[in-house]
């Protein structure tokens, strides 16, 4: 069964490379196994497994492919939905807190077989109509809190992210390739406060530290764990190699290759 997009629900191959999450959503492996990165831990994703990955976080995640093969099953919980199933059902909230960005699912028979249940409802372009997309989300979501009842506290908890340690924020997230907004957003700031912040911080502007700050790294792994500069640049912030290796040979008088080989 091969499945495309749709505005809820969707299976798929692909994953989208988006680093902000701005929905909760749910994610179900069918086959393969996925790497997350949320800028505090690492998370591993198998066949089989289950997790719900948060909204208003920075997150970094890829697919690894089984015998070339990798499916998915996801459901997105944005915020609007999440409101209209508030006033339908009551939720009790546990007074939960966790601070992952990926939060692994226990496996269970219902989530087995809710995910059995989905096949008859898509037609041959891959799609479910909304009417069945909206139901079969709120039976998920019904499974979901009755198997974890404290994911009541991060699902409906619609606040906007508080004023943080801004070097702390930072110093953790300065791999992740988002815009200003996005950063001055998760830092409970609006962009102009961000970076007048940043300013009084760090005595550079933000995206020249960030660009220090990376190549920084990318010098300590080259020289220290002596990693290839095409294995490293991407997961380092940087949108393409070219762009990266003429930033390195700037900032160091050298290209990173010719680093490498010292």
């Amino acid at each position: 069964m091969k499945i495309t997009e749709i505005k809820s629900c969707f299976v798929g191959p692909a994953i989208s490379p988006e680093q902000f999450i701005a929905e909760h959503f749910f994610i179900f492996l069918a086959k393969g196994e996925m790497n997350g990165y949320d800028g505090n831990k690492h998370y591993k994703l198998k066949a089989g497994e289950s997790c719900i990955i948060r909204k208003n976080r920075l997150a970094r995640y890829n697919k690894v492919r089984t015998d070339n093969e990798f499916e998915k099953v996801i459901f997105i919980f944005d915020e609007s939905f999440l409101k209209s199933f508030q006033k339908k059902n009551t939720v009790l909230f546990q007074n939960y807190k966790s601070k992952d960005a990926f939060i692994k699912l226990k496996k269970d028979n219902l989530i087995d077989s809710f995910l059995f249940s989905l096949e008859p409802y898509y037609n041959h372009s891959g799609n479910i109509s909304k009417t069945f997309s909206d139901l079969k989300r709120e039976e998920l979501l019904l499974i979901l809190l009755q198997i974890h009842p404290e994911l009541s506290d991060l699902l409906f908890d619609f606040g906007i992210p508080g004023r943080l340690d801004l070097e702390k924020f930072m110093q953790q997230n300065y791999k992740f390739n988002v815009s200003m907004e996005r950063f001055a957003f998760l830092a409970g700031r609006s962009l102009s406060a961000f970076k007048r912040d940043f300013k009084m911080i760090f005595n550079e502007t933000p995206s020249r530290w960030l660009i220090k700050r990376r190549l920084q790294e990318a010098r300590f792994l080259i020289e220290e764990k002596k990693q290839r500069p095409t294995d490293i640049y991407t997961d380092l912030g940087f949108e393409d190699l070219s762009h990266f290796s003429f930033a390195f040979r700037k900032e160091f008088g050298m290209t990173a290759t010719e680093m490498l080989d010292m």
